[in-house]
Parts: structure tokens; sequence; C-alpha cells
């Protein structure tokens, strides 16, 4: 599996761009990703803050995470852009029957897949074996484009999974 993502970053965008990562609880289809498409480029078109337009990059990785990304160098991204945002990902998850806001779903590579398991069953994984200290996780707790960059899929042993799991 082909995981770089990295030449995919907007090299315009400042290191400190405002970064959101919704992770869907399934793969999309490859026609929910078209469809997908152009419901991200109408948002896009239309998101501002107080009627300025938001420099933004929306994408879709993996075909299971929805990646929005502010440049405030041309102003901040109010509140209730942030709220429009939100209700665009839920309007989504109606959209494809998929949740976005399921914190309790992790995901993984596990034998070159990208897998989604649920915190109750983290411990179960590692001691089958399934996780290992050195399996990556997708850490969609990062904030900025330089976090997205550099800690966004990483290996658990630097999560901070680490001290929550019986790693050996």
């Amino acid at each position: 599996m082909d995981l770089d993502y990295l030449e995919h970053i907007p090299a315009s965008f400042g290191e400190a761009s405002r970064v959101w990562i919704y992770q869907s609880s399934r793969r999309l289809t490859l026609s929910e990703a078209l469809e997908l498409e152009s419901d991200i480029e109408a948002f896009s078109a239309d998101w501002n803050t107080h009627g300025r337009a938001n420099t933004s990059y929306i994408n879709l990785f993996f075909g299971q995470f929805l990646v929005i990304m502010a440049d405030e160098n041309q102003g901040p991204v109010s509140g209730c852009s942030t709220d429009s945002s939100i209700r665009f990902v839920k309007g989504l998850e109606k959209k494809f029957g998929v949740q976005f806001f399921d914190r309790q779903l992790l995901a993984f590579v596990i034998k070159d897949e990208i897998q989604v398991l649920p915190m109750s069953q983290l411990a179960y994984a590692v001691q089958q074996g399934f996780l290992t200290s050195d399996t990556l996780y997708f850490n969609n707790l990062v904030s900025s484009k330089k976090d997205w960059a550099n800690k966004w899929l990483i290996p658990i042993k630097d999560s901070w999974l680490a001290t929550r799991l019986p790693l050996s």
C-alpha cells in the first residue's frame, strides 16, 4: 500500500495552517469518493469567514480520511466557519451512511491495509499480535499542517497510545 500523502499537501500553505481530520468508519467506495469530490468543491467554494473566503484545501486520503486545511495567513477561521465545516461533515455522514465523529474508532496499517479498530479491542489486538509498538497509527489529533506532515502516520510507540496499551 502506498502511504505517501506528503506530496499532496499544498506547499503554498503556511506550516501553522489549521488542520481537521475526519476518519470515516469505513472506506468509501470509488463512486462515493467521486461524488464526495463534487461535494468538496461546492463546500470549498462557499466556505468563508464573515464574507471573506477561507483559503482552504480539502481532500479525501486513502478513501477514508477527510482532511480540511485552512491557511490562516489570509485571516483566521471563525467559530461560525468552523461550525459550518462540521455541518458539512455531518451532512456527509448522512449522505454516505458513515461515521466521521466516532473518536473510539482508531485506524492502523495492519498487513499493508488500513484497519479500523474500536478502542475497546486494542488490548486484545496487542495480545494477539495484530498491533505492535511499530504498527503505524493514524494520529487524527494533529491540528496543523506541520504536525499533519510529521505526526499523522506514526508508529504506536510514538503516539499517545503507547502509554495506554500493553506493548512489549
